[in-house]
């Protein structure tokens, strides 16, 4: 239970602050531990919140180094503000998923070609006419 909600919490972070971050080009991001405690509706699991957002593997996986931890001293409240700084915030990186990349490629050439209809209607025609001379032969 404990390993899937620490999973949850890192997942929840990348999708909802890390990655936006990233897309807007921006080079730090903020995440305060109640929001995300609150968003994934979990019970008295706070230190579990902040472990997973200072974790080595969520920091390793998103490319992100700790610049400030702000709250009590102890650290574990749901007051606890992270400040990350997105380590590759400087290279360019694809703002879609490769599908969607591919996709648009995809798109641009039928565009190209007069339009995805237009295209498979034109290879239907070709294969149909090959089809007939192979059968005059």
């Amino acid at each position: 239970m404990k390993t899937q909600d620490t999973d949850r919490v890192r997942e929840y972070a990348r999708r909802e602050y890390i990655d936006p971050a990233r897309r807007r080009g921006e080079s730090r991001v903020r995440i305060v531990a109640g929001d995300v405690h609150r968003a994934l509706q979990l019970h008295n699991r706070v230190p579990l919140v902040c472990s997973a957002l200072r974790s080595g593997e969520f920091l390793r996986r998103n490319h992100l180094r700790i610049e400030a931890q702000e709250g009590p001293p102890s650290l574990m409240s749901t007051t606890v503000t992270f400040t990350y700084v997105l380590e590759d915030a400087g290279e360019a990186k694809p703002s879609s998923p490769l599908f969607y990349q591919l996709r648009g490629i995809a798109k641009r050439t039928f565009q190209d070609l007069g339009g995805a209809e237009a295209f498979i209607q034109s290879e239907r025609d070709a294969l149909n006419a090959s089809a007939a001379e192979r059968e005059k032969a």
